[in-house]
């Protein structure tokens, strides 16, 4: 199997920063606080973000899956935090909330703040699969929010603000940022993750939090989001992508390329072979906006990608036999081991996305013997 080559969008600088702290990032002995700057320095973030609002000219938001998956393959811890800022960045960009976008994307941009989504529930909320977890009630001009969010990505304690789904109080679900310096916004300490420890991964206690609509992203989530989601798990699929790679090309390299050479050489190109066709497909799903009409398609890219991933994983298992049980010498392949057991449960989890198409395909068939 061919190496796969470095592309140039990942700078030298950050690439090597990744592979040194790539361990520490995963059970959190390296401050999560350096992740943001090292990724907001390296260009990450303006990736697929229109010049006129600081972005990187002649890229589109495919480029930006590709960085997030060049990301993951040297930390999916990394790439979890890149990931969440990408995506609130994309929330900003199709705002109609023009004065919040231009009030915040430049720091966003630069990683002067943190921005985390709290919108899985939302996503699951779409399909039907539960309810919102944020209410509000009017105050004269305010909404005054209650509720919780049990698990956000990238609540950095130096700054930060949270997009997240609210049943307004006409019940429309609706999308409102949150600042982490705002009354009744509580964080709570980092959870105790299996892995990628350095992400700030934590809860919020929404408790009489009174908003103005200078914080509404949007104020109908069921126009908003279908048109967000595919941005939302295209970039998510990176953690996917970058994972699967990484480990395909720790397989072929073992035993000095012994692998790739043998019994398993044919089961490595074809999965290499499934996981170019895979991503292209969803790349050119998101790009396109087939997934906003066909949102099915997105939901088996996602599916395909996080099997890819388990997959590779086992092949270098395989690959470098008892070496990758051996410590340190398997100290990287025992890491990814824990960020592939990741992608199936991060929401919307694979057994979420499975029961979703099951239904859809019962609703054909009962449409197709009516």
């Amino acid at each position: 199997m061919t190496a796969r080559q470095p592309d140039p969008r990942l700078s030298p600088g950050l690439t090597a920063w990744l592979d040194t702290h790539a361990g520490a990032l995963d059970d959190g002995s390296h401050d999560a606080a350096e992740v943001l700057p090292q990724l907001a320095a390296a260009g990450v973030f303006r990736l697929g973000v229109p010049a006129a609002q600081g972005g990187t000219p002649g890229t589109d938001i495919g480029d930006a899956i590709e960085a997030v998956s060049q990301v993951a393959e040297h930390s999916v811890a990394a790439a979890f935090v890149a990931w969440g800022q990408r995506v609130f960045i994309e929330y900003l960009l199709r705002s109609p909330n023009a004065a919040l976008s231009q009030a915040w994307l430049a720091p966003l941009l630069a990683g002067e703040v943190a921005g985390a989504t709290a919108l899985s529930n939302a996503m699951k909320f779409l399909s039907g699969i539960e309810s919102l977890q944020i209410e509000a009630r009017q105050e004269g001009a305010h909404w005054v929010l209650d509720g919780r969010m049990p698990w956000v990505t990238n609540l950095r304690k130096q700054g930060f603000l949270v997009a997240a789904a609210v049943s307004a109080p006409d019940g429309t679900p609706a999308v409102v940022a949150l600042p982490h310096d705002i009354a009744g916004l509580t964080r709570s300490a980092d959870l105790d993750l299996l892995a990628l420890q350095s992400s700030n991964t934590a809860a919020l206690e929404v408790r009489g939090v009174r908003i103005d609509p200078q914080w509404l992203i949007h104020p109908d989530a069921r126009q908003y989001l279908p048109r967000a989601r595919p941005a939302f798990a295209g970039l998510q699929c990176g953690l996917s992508i970058g994972l699967a790679r990484r480990a395909l090309r720790a397989a072929g390299e073992a035993g000095q390329g012994q692998a790739s050479r043998g019994i398993l050489g044919e089961p490595l190109q074809a999965l290499a072979r499934q996981l170019d066709e895979a991503t292209a497909r969803l790349v050119d799903g998101v790009r396109s906006e087939r997934f906003v009409a066909e949102p099915w398609l997105l939901f088996e890219s996602r599916i395909a990608l996080a099997e890819i991933a388990s997959q590779a994983v086992q092949l270098e298992l395989q690959a470098s036999g008892g070496a990758a049980y051996l410590k340190p010498a398997g100290d990287g392949f025992a890491r990814r081991w824990r960020e592939a057991a990741f992608l199936p449960i991060v929401t919307p989890s694979l057994v979420q996305l499975k029961t979703e198409l099951a239904r859809r395909r019962a609703r054909l068939a009962a449409e197709g013997a009516a």
